[in-house]
């Protein structure tokens, strides 16, 4: 497919890249994809890169149909309560992450298509800038609008693609015969994907974040389009719109709420206050009673009352429905141990055994409630 992209003959970044006819065959022109050539460089490699990532994730031993919420993380997706604790990186790595074979397939055709209409164009340099920092910018859309969603793949900024080529449309930068029909199919395309993600269990606010990002790189780029003998003002451009990105990220970033992240880190105290109370089942049989006791009063049983108020802050925070009763079961255990742990003083320091069906029907409480919060991930 050709377009009529208006430049004038002999500058490199006016020429649009050849279309490869069906003569070298249909697998020739798969393999051309992924290959870096004149006027197509930038997009193969970020095919190239997306799809060794999935397989490095397929390696190593990720579902490649549908991958679990702790590998998204651990190779790098975004997510609100992760993100916003310092890895900005995510911001980045997530553009290059799929959830899965198909997302991956229908990612990088569309990717494909819109690189092959625009680079030829472009040029390296500001298609490289498009690409990321709409993913960027999709991403920050991403975690501003959703608080508890683990968002990844390349499609915010590739939804960028396709708003830097909706404006470019609305000039004559484009050929006036061809703008019609291009427009209604990449029309059509985006608002087909945004009504379509609308259904749920898809990250429309990174489409959108990095649709509008291009659109507005796309007009920023019409100077420099139009004086091909001014390279300077591309480059200027560029720099001002990386800095315009990452300066209004970095607004973004520190001014959002991360009430996820700050659970972590209380739920981190609670499992040290945890560990240490539970000490004192670790105390070996001939331990002294003054040490047994003193560990019930100092550790024990403050260590629990601690942990009651550590969890019912972290309760008070913008969490999901499933945190705030996992929350109620925590502070059900925690009550438990303590009673059980004033029974266990008292059978201790009175040296008697009357309190031991009474501590067992605790622990037999205690033992059931672990089992539940297990069952929902742990605690």
């Amino acid at each position: 497919m050709t377009i009529g992209f208006k430049h004038k003959p002999g500058e490199e970044e006016g020429r649009v890249a050849p279309v490869y006819s069906s003569a070298y065959g249909n697998v020739m022109e798969f393999l051309l994809v992924f290959v870096p050539r004149q006027g197509y460089i930038v997009i193969p490699v970020i095919i190239d890169l997306n799809i060794i990532v999935f397989g490095l994730m397929i390696i190593s031993g990720v579902n490649a149909l549908l991958p679990d919420s702790e590998n998204l993380l651990a190779w790098g997706a975004n997510f609100r309560g992760i993100t916003l604790e310092g890895e900005w990186w995510r911001l980045i790595t997530s553009c290059f992450l799929h959830i899965g074979i198909f997302h991956l397939l229908m990612n990088m055709y569309a990717l494909y298509y819109i690189g092959l209409l625009l680079e030829p164009y472009l040029g390296t340099g500001r298609i490289i800038a498009a690409y990321l920092l709409t993913g960027i910018t999709a991403s920050m859309t991403s975690l501003w609008w959703n608080d508890h969603t683990i968002s990844a793949g390349a499609s915010g900024a590739i939804f960028g693609m396709y708003g830097v080529f909706l404006s470019m449309l609305t000039s004559d930068l484009v050929e006036k015969s061809d703008r019609k029909s291009l427009f209604t199919s990449i029309a059509v395309f985006v608002g087909y994907n945004i009504l379509y993600g609308m259904k749920g269990g898809i990250d429309n606010a990174a489409h959108i974040g990095g649709l509008l990002c291009g659109v507005a790189i796309g007009f920023a780029y019409f100077p420099s389009l139009r004086k091909h003998k001014a390279p300077w003002l591309k480059y200027l451009t560029i720099a001002l719109l990386t800095l315009v990105t990452i300066s209004a990220s970095a607004v973004v970033y520190r001014q959002l709420p991360n009430d996820i992240g700050k659970y972590d880190a209380l739920m981190k105290e609670f499992t040290a206050l945890e560990e240490k109370a539970l000490g004192l089942y670790n105390m070996p049989k001939d331990t002294p009673k003054e040490q047994l006791l003193s560990a019930i009063t100092e550790n024990g049983l403050p260590g629990w009352k601690e942990s009651i108020r550590i969890v019912s802050a972290a309760d008070k925070l913008d969490l999901p429905d499933d945190l705030h009763e996992r929350n109620k079961k925590i502070l059900w255990y925690c009550d438990l141990r303590i009673k059980s742990y004033e029974l266990i003083y008292k059978s201790i320091n009175e040296e008697t055994e009357q309190y031991t069906h009474a501590i067992g029907y605790y622990d037999r409480q205690i033992e059931a409630v672990i089992a539940e919060l297990n069952g929902k991930e742990g605690y």
